[in-house]
């Protein structure tokens, strides 16, 4: 897994996206006190299980992955 030149910026923007699209979809909502890694694994799951990114194998399932995941699914979004 190589990392992405401006990694951290697009997983902050994934989240900002993540966050967005789960409430538009009516499905969660966040609080202010979650933490980033909680945010981060449920986005991922909700991308999952709405077929916008590809699972990861279950052994292979980690933070760092996650974020890796969602930084380049941030990179591939407009804006």
């Amino acid at each position: 897994m190589k990392k992405l030149k401006n990694e951290k910026e697009l997983v902050k923007k994934a989240i900002a996206l993540g966050v967005a699209y789960g409430e538009k979809r009516g499905v969660v909502e966040f609080e202010p006190t979650d933490s980033a890694t909680a945010k981060c694994e449920y986005i991922y799951r909700l991308l999952v299980h709405d077929k916008l990114i590809q699972a990861l194998p279950e052994d292979q399932v980690s933070q760092k992955s996650i974020q890796h995941k969602l930084a380049i699914w941030a990179s591939r979004q407009e804006g």
